[in-house]
């Protein structure tokens, strides 16, 4: 059917409301290479403004590292720009294995299988080896690509409440009748921060005869004493059966995704898993550069220590000053506005203080939990965390959310 003057109707009258709400989301155009201090020109405007980025995933700051930069230019001069190819035909250089073995023996898995993204690992990793007489458990906040990898599997779903082990316990009693069990899990939960709970995972893993999935996207490269992911973390490297993870985060920061763990598991995505098989391969340029990230973060923990040390600053001095902030560890640290217009407003305002960071409201997160998620980078020194607490103070203030409760903050704004 024709795209009538009907159905753009209906499509601007849906997008004048989202307007209208004050939900719409406008992407920011950076005029810079990702750095703790960017260039960025705000929809409205003309002019490119230097910020300080408080909400990159580029935990370790190697986005722009001149060794990884100076590795992808040896990579294009050497293996070329595109593989114009899938893996399987002609698309499989050496680098590409050695990317593999590199990150199997980083990870503490048996072998690994390199994706486009981590989305295409998430989505091809449950098909290839489950079926109708298996069934998979998912924690209730497992990332959306997760969910939507389950949905292409044919085997059977089911949730328990989030890191709630009893309730996880319960549905593997449930399903005790099935071929394969698989636990299903963030390692990191990217909206909220904290961590599953992977040592008592692994316990109910074993005791009920089941398999375990983690995508540590948002843990590998520092999570843990050496920066090897959350298993690392909860001390049960080996014990994990599925892992995936991403080179788009803190390794790096470009493209690319993997799965990595039983090798039976790995070699059956390699026949089967659809996004494997039918997408092209990583490009050159990427593979060469995020072996030399791999090099770098498995010969120093400098940068992980660092990001430790400026998550610690930026938790407290977020708590002293009087915002509610989620419990964690990890570098992911949700502000809590409740609120989606005000997490708009909010971010706006910080914007106009030199500070870059994005309100998050549904369906991104749930209705009624709307925040500014902030994220740590090693690339932070202490003036930019300076900086931007007392750019998140000032905006505070202006709306007087600091030392509120939640009820307060809602009775004032809505939900």
């Amino acid at each position: 059917m024709a795209y009538s003057t009907k159905e753009q109707g209906h499509l601007k009258s849906e997008l004048d409301n989202i307007k209208k709400d004050g939900i719409f989301k406008e992407e920011r155009i950076i005029c810079a290479p990702q750095d703790s201090e960017i260039e960025v020109i705000f929809p409205s405007g003309t002019e490119e403004k230097n910020v300080i980025n408080m909400c990159s995933n580029n935990y370790l700051g190697l986005s722009s590292h001149p060794e990884i930069v100076e590795a992808a230019r040896k990579g294009l001069d050497h293996r070329g720009y595109g593989m114009s190819s899938v893996r399987f035909i002609c698309g499989t250089q050496d680098i590409h294995k050695e990317l593999e073995d590199k990150l199997t023996k980083f990870l503490g898995t048996e072998d690994t299988i390199l994706f486009p993204s981590c989305m295409d690992a998430n989505a091809g990793v449950f098909e290839a080896f489950m079926n109708e007489e298996d069934v998979m458990i998912a924690d209730r906040l497992v990332h959306a690509s997760i969910v939507d990898g389950m949905r292409l599997a044919k085997a059977m779903t089911d949730t328990y409440k989030h890191s709630n082990m009893d309730h996880l316990e319960k549905k593997l009693i449930l399903h005790e009748d099935k071929r394969l069990k698989l636990i299903v899990t963030d390692g990191a939960f990217s909206m909220d921060g904290d961590l599953a709970k992977l040592d008592k995972i692994v316990e109910l893993a074993e005791k009920y005869n089941a398999l375990v999935f983690v995508d540590d996207s948002h843990s590998s490269g520092f999570i843990g004493k050496t920066g090897r992911g959350t298993h690392e973390h909860f001390d049960v490297v080996g014990k994990i059966d599925i892992i995936t993870t991403t080179l788009g985060k803190a390794l790096g920061g470009a493209s690319g995704g993997c799965v990595s763990g039983r090798k039976e598991i790995v070699e059956m995505c390699r026949q089967k898993a659809r996004p494997y098989l039918f997408s092209n391969s990583i490009a050159p340029v990427i593979v060469a550069a995020s072996n030399k990230v791999i090099d770098i973060v498995s010969s120093s923990t400098e940068r992980r220590d660092k990001l430790e040390v400026n998550t610690k600053f930026w938790r407290k001095g977020l708590i002293d000053a009087g915002f509610i902030i989620k419990d964690g560890e990890t570098p992911i640290v949700p502000v809590m506005l409740f609120n989606a217009k005000l997490s708009q407003d909010f971010a706006k305002d910080l914007y106009s203080e030199g500070i870059y960071a994005i309100g998050f409201f549904f369906p991104v997160v749930a209705k009624g939990q709307a925040r500014i998620r902030t994220q740590l980078s090693a690339a932070h020194d202490m003036t930019h965390l300076e900086k931007a607490l007392a750019a998140f103070i000032k905006v505070g203030k202006k709306y007087d959310i600091l030392n509120k409760t939640k009820e307060e903050i809602i009775g004032k704004y809505g939900n």
